[in-house]
C-alpha cells in the first residue's frame, strides 16, 4: 500500500477522485493531505476568463521530482456541478501523468474509472458529434489510449445495428428475476447465491417460489394497467436452473400469464451457468416455452481451477451438458471465461480458448477477475494467487484474437472496481447473437424491473435520463417476509416515474 500526500485544502469529492487514480497503481492505496507519506505530490490549479482550467501536478519520491501540466478550454462556463467535473479531470489528468512516469505503466483507460465507458460514446453520439470528433475527446480529455477508443467505437456500432431503436425504447422496460440459488457459492461471487440443499431443507426455496409466483403477477398486473412493452427479460441469480424442472416450468407459465403481449418480447435468456444444474427435463421446460437462449458457463477449462473457486463439477460436465443442450434445440448459448483466476496463466487460458473453440457458442464473455469486496475471495486474498498485470493484459489480447479468428464481434463492455490490470470485461458475439439484455443495462437505456431475491430495479426516466434504484433483500429469508411491501413500493415509485408520459 502507498501513502500519498496532496494539498491540504483540497475538497473531499477531489480526495475520492485522485485517490480512484492512484488505486490504477498502487492496490489498496490512501491519500492523505497531512502526517507522513511514501510520497508527496503537490497541485497548483486555476480557471481563467475565457473559462481555460489549467493545472499542474509535482511529484517528489525517493528523492526524483515528476512534474505534469494540463490545461482545457471550454467554451461556456458550465453549471457548478459541471465546474466541478471540469476541475476533477483537470487534476486527474496531472495525477495519472506523473504516475505514469513513476511506475512505467500506461494506463490505457486514462482517468476514465468509470464502469460504463460505452455509455459515454453514446452521451456523445446523441449530441450529434462524429465519431472522428468523440475520438478525439476521449483521448484529450479522458487520455484513453487508441486501441480503446476503437474498441468502444465498434461496441457502439454494433449496438445500433442488434438494436436500431436503441435512442428510443425509453418508454418500453426489460425485466429481471432473480433467483438466489446455486449449488455451491463460487470463491469470486458476491450475487445472491445460496447453497440450495440447506435451504430447501429448511423449507426457504418454497416460501421463495410462493413469494416470486405473487411479485411476478403484481408487478405484471401494472405492466398490463399501464400498457407497457417489455423489451427483454433476464432470469439471473444465483442459478435459475438450481430449482426442480416442475419449479421452473411454473413460474415461466405465471410470467406469460402475468405479463402484457408476450408475443413481443424480442429476447428471454435463463442463466444456466452451472452445468451441473442442467437435466434433459429442464431442457424441455425451455423448449416448452420458446426459450433458447441459456449460459452454460465453464469459467475454466482446468480441473484443479473450479475446485480452488469453490465450483464441485468438473470440466467435462461442462462439455457434456453444452452439447447436451445445443443437440436438445438451444440455438443461442453463452459461455464465460475468468481471466486471472487462482493459479492460472498463459498457458492454462490458451486451453479455455482451445476448447472454446470445439463448441463455437453463439457468444462467448470473457471477464476479468475482480475482488470483490464481499467475496470470500478478497476475505482470503492471501489464499489466491492469481496473475500480475502484464500476464492478464496478454491473456485479454489473446482472448481479442480468438474471438476475431473465430467469427466474434464485440457488443457490450463494462468495468469493475478491483478489477485485474485495471482491464474490462467484453462481451462478444457471432453477428446477430447479441445479447438484447445486456445491451440495454449497460448503456442503461430503459428502465429494469427488479423481481425477486436480489433483484435491482434501476428506474431509467425516458424524458431526462435520470436514474433512481430499488433493492429487493439478498436472502432468501428476508425476502420472503418483505415481498410485498417491496411491490408496494416499486409500484409508487413506477407510478411516480411514468404517470406523467403514460397519460399523455
Amino acid at each position: 500500500m502507498k501513502t500519498i500526500r496532496i494539498n491540504e485544502q483540497f475538497k473531499e469529492d477531489w480526495v475520492r477522485v485522485l485517490n480512484h487514480i492512484a488505486n490504477l497503481f498502487f492496490e489498496d492505496s490512501k491519500i492523505v493531505t497531512s502526517d507522513e507519506a511514501d510520497m508527496h505530490i503537490h497541485f497548483n490549479y486555476s480557471v481563467g476568463s475565457n473559462f481555460t482550467i489549467h493545472t499542474a501536478s509535482e511529484m517528489l519520491v525517493e528523492g526524483k521530482t515528476y512534474t505534469s501540466n494540463y490545461s482545457i478550454n471550454y467554451e461556456t462556463e458550465g453549471s457548478e456541478k459541471e465546474q466541478g467535473i471540469r476541475m476533477k479531470r483537470a487534476l486527474s489528468h496531472v495525477m495519472l501523468d506523473v504516475l505514469e512516469q513513476y511506475t512505467g505503466m500506461t494506463q490505457e483507460w486514462g482517468i476514465l474509472t468509470g464502469v460504463r465507458p460505452t455509455k459515454l460514446f453514446h452521451k456523445y453520439r446523441k449530441q450529434g458529434l462524429t465519431n472522428t470528433q468523440i475520438s478525439e475527446i476521449l483521448k484529450t480529455d479522458f487520455r484513453i489510449s487508441d486501441a480503446k477508443i476503437e474498441l468502444m467505437e465498434e461496441i457502439v456500432d454494433r449496438q445500433l445495428k442488434t438494436i436500431p431503436d436503441l435512442d428510443t425504447i425509453g418508454r418500453d422496460i426489460s425485466i429481471y428475476i432473480g433467483v438466489p440459488f446455486c449449488p455451491t457459492k463460487c470463491a469470486y461471487c458476491t450475487f445472491p447465491a445460496y447453497a440450495i440443499g440447506a435451504n430447501r431443507k429448511h423449507g426457504r426455496v418454497d416460501s421463495f417460489i410462493d413469494g416470486l409466483h405473487i411479485e411476478i403477477r403484481a408487478m405484471g398486473k401494472w405492466l398490463k394497467e399501464n400498457n407497457m412493452n417489455i423489451t427483454s427479460i433476464y432470469w439471473g441469480g444465483g442459478t435459475p436452473t438450481s430449482i426442480e424442472a416442475d419449479e421452473m416450468d411454473a413460474l415461466y407459465k405465471t410470467m406469460f400469464e402475468a405479463f402484457p403481449n408476450p408475443e413481443t418480447i424480442r429476447e428471454i435468456t435463463v442463466e444456466a451457468g452451472r452445468p451441473d444444474t442442467i437435466t434433459p427435463e429442464k431442457i424441455e421446460v425451455l423448449k416448452k416455452y420458446g426459450i433458447d437462449r441459456i449460459s452454460v458457463n465453464p469459467q475454466s477449462y482446468t480441473d484443479e481451477t473450479l475446485k480452488a473457486i469453490g465450483r464441485h463439477h468438473t470440466v467435462q460436465e461442462t462439455i457434456d451438458k453444452f452439447w447436451l443442450s445445443r443437440n436438445s434445440g438451444m440455438n443461442n448459448i453463452n459461455m464465460d471465461l475468468i481471466i486471472g483466476l487462482p493459479n492460472e496463466g498463459i498457458e492454462e487460458f490458451q486451453h479455455s480458448l482451445d476448447e472454446s473453440e470445439k463448441m463455437q457458442p453463439e457468444s462467448l464473455t470473457v471477464h476479468t477477475l475482480s475482488f470483490k469486496r464481499a467475496s470470500e475471495m478478497t476475505r482470503n486474498k492471501d489464499k489466491y494467487k492469481v496473475a500480475d498485470r502484464q500476464t492478464v493484459s496478454k491473456m485479454m489480447d489473446m482472448a481479442s484474437h480468438w474471438t476475431k479468428e473465430n467469427g466474434y464481434v464485440p457488443y457490450y463492455l463494462y468495468r469493475q472496481k478491483n478489477i485485474l490490470g485495471n482491464l474490462e470485461n467484453v462481451g462478444y458475439s457471432k453477428p446477430g447473437e447479441e445479447s438484447i439484455y445486456n445491451i440495454v443495462i449497460m448503456e442503461e437505456v430503459q428502465t429494469i424491473l427488479g423481481i425477486g431475491c436480489g433483484a435491482s430495479t434501476k428506474f431509467v426516466n425516458p424524458e431526462t435520463g435520470k436514474i433512481t434504484q430499488f433493492h429487493n433483500p439478498k436472502d432468501p429469508a428476508a425476502y420472503i417476509m418483505t415481498f410485498e411491501d417491496a411491490i408496494e413500493k416499486k409500484v409508487e415509485m413506477l407510478n411516480d416515474l411514468y404517470n406523467v408520459q403514460l397519460s399523455k
